[in-house]
């Protein structure tokens, strides 16, 4: 042992108060195992040693080794790890208040804001915990700064069980979050920190305790595989990979500033390729291959300037009623003097875009044995629509979306303008399943640049959903919502007319500020939604 390492253990044994070996390690992370403290082998990161000392006692202090991790799923581990690195730094602190100032000096710099992945959020909570001045904007460090205030105050720092179930909330909310974990590729975002080994027994009695702890290099090990689910760890879908048909940037309005964010939104097009398109017969590479989108030839355009008959007055004489002007007098009879013609439009075809809400909430199941889920019941009246040539509209769209953060707003093209349902079709939207949140404005506003294309006449877009905007990057439930009503009015200013379904018994002051008085309705009972479906899109398609 280097004379660097002897002074470490010296300062070690006086924090401790008890002899704690302090030895070389070539990795890049701390261990703690017992009373020997392994150390990174880097003789110039002199500051970063005392800070990773001081931590270390801070667990032999106030920490119980070894407690069963089997019971907790990985990031509850970590998630739990990191409030008692808090908790002991803490208190380590309160005893000698010189080395908050050790772990200050440690910390290295804020995270990315708009990085919302596991590690940047624990490295963010680590910061506001550490600096009592530290702000930051993201609601879940901002609530994890709460709730561990509201913790000390009520329970004090020794009260480890109160921390855990504080742990216990917080990995929860990641896990509703849809924050995704990965065990391999983690490791604690503080650098003074340890690979919390010393806290967790993971049941391999027959690894030595020291091999196992050096094997920890990268972080938080895994508990031996369980048969329940990883909360916060959705599977990838199986099979094929939705096909990325385009990206585009939509701004998105700041109710609070009252102005749009330029570009602040990016809609990802897509075209769903999931398992389960052989719902009709096909498979999913087959249906795969049979619905790439294609340059279809576009509808005839009937919006065009016709020459009406028979008129009172106009610029030419109607022929044909001229000749039956002559025959009435021919027969004693008072002649139709409607002789001219004049230039007229004639009927203008109708086209409506119902806009699909495809969240994970849309996927909970209604009450009942065999009750189906919210989602089944929009794919259902989506296509009895679509097989039924709606009364009234000439051309029909199914598309659907989901949103991951203002970054990745998905958009499925499920069934195109003048696209007839075949096979394909039908199996893909009875594939489409429910994922993420719900950021309406961006989906609004793509889905109203897809009606800016169609022949001029009565264009709608009919929205379905189950609830109010949300996403997982704003916690202001006032936000999205405005930002919707403001989308909604950009369209119907470019002539696009909006209008929802709401399958939700509370959904009567949100629906009403989005779309207004007239242009929503609400299924208290989601096996109304066909019915309510048709009724709407044909009242919309007739719409001048």
């Amino acid at each position: 042992m280097n004379d660097g390492h002897g002074a470490l253990s010296l300062l070690a044994r006086g924090l401790a108060g008890v002899d704690v070996d302090v030895q070389p390690l070539a990795r890049a992370r701390a261990v703690l195992t017992g009373r020997r403290l392994l150390l990174p082998d880097n003789d110039e990161a002199v500051r970063l040693h005392r800070a990773m000392v001081a931590h270390a006692v801070a667990h032999l202090r106030y920490s119980t080794p070894a407690r069963p991790a089997r019971t907790l799923k990985p990031i509850g581990i970590a998630v739990v790890s990191a409030l008692e690195d808090a908790r002991v730094e803490r208190l380590l602190c309160r005893d000698f208040p010189g080395l908050h100032g050790w772990f200050v000096a440690a910390l290295p710099p804020a995270p990315d804001p708009l990085d919302l992945r596991f590690a940047a959020l624990i490295a963010r909570m680590d910061r506001v915990l550490l600096r009592a001045g530290a702000q930051d904007d993201n609601h879940w460090v901002n609530k994890a700064r709460r709730l561990f205030d509201e913790t000390v105050s009520r329970a004090g720092l020794e009260d480890y069980d109160a921390f855990r179930a504080v742990a216990s909330i917080l990995a929860n909310d990641l896990g509703q979050m849809r924050v995704r974990f990965e065990p391999q590729d983690y490791a604690v975002p503080a650098p003074w920190r340890d690979d919390n080994s010393y806290l967790w027994d993971f049941g391999e009695a027959e690894t030595p305790p020291d091999d196992a702890i050096a094997l920890q290099q990268t972080g938080v090990r895994p508990p031996p595989p369980s048969d329940a689910p990883n909360e916060g760890n959705e599977a990838p879908p199986e099979g094929i990979a939705d096909m990325e048909l385009g990206r585009y940037t939509y701004p998105e309005w700041d109710r609070t500033q009252e102005r749009l964010r330029p570009d602040w939104c990016t809609v990802i097009e897509k075209l769903p390729a999931w398992q389960g398109l052989g719902a009709a017969g096909t498979s999913a590479a087959a249906g795969h291959e049979r619905i790439v989108p294609l340059a279809l030839p576009r509808a005839r355009h009937l919006d065009r300037t016709h020459r009406l008959r028979r008129q009172w007055e106009g610029d030419d004489i109607d022929l044909n009623a001229a000749i039956e002007v002559l025959v009435d007098r021919r027969l004693r009879l008072r002649p139709d003097a409607r002789l001219f013609m004049r230039p007229g439009k004639g009927p203008r075809p109708s086209s409506v875009l119902v806009l699909l809400d495809l969240s994970e909430s849309a996927n909970d199941a209604g009450h009942g044995d065999g009750a189906v889920s919210l989602l089944d019941l929009e794919k259902q009246a989506a296509l009895l629509l679509a097989a039924s040539n709606a009364r009234g509209i000439d051309r029909l769209a199914i598309h659907g979306f989901s949103s991951n953060t203002r970054a990745e707003v998905y958009y499925y093209r499920l069934l195109e303008f003048g696209q007839p349902l075949a096979a394909p079709s039908r199996a893909m939207i009875g594939a489409v399943r429910g994922r993420y949140s719900t950021r309406m404005g961006a989906a609004l506003r793509h889905a109203a640049s897809h009606l800016q294309a169609e022949p001029a006449g009565p264009r709608a877009i009919l929205l379905v959903t189950d609830g109010a905007p949300s996403d997982i990057d704003v916690h202001d439930p006032k936000y999205l919502i405005e930002d919707a009503r403001q989308a909604v009015a950009e369209a119907r200013d470019a002539g696009v007319r909006s209008a929802c379904i709401a399958v939700d018994g509370a959904a009567d002051a949100y629906v009403r500020r989005i779309f207004g008085w007239r242009n929503y309705c609400i299924a208290d009972d989601a096996r109304s939604l066909p019915a309510r479906l048709a009724r709407m899109s044909t009242r919309l398609a007739a719409a001048h």
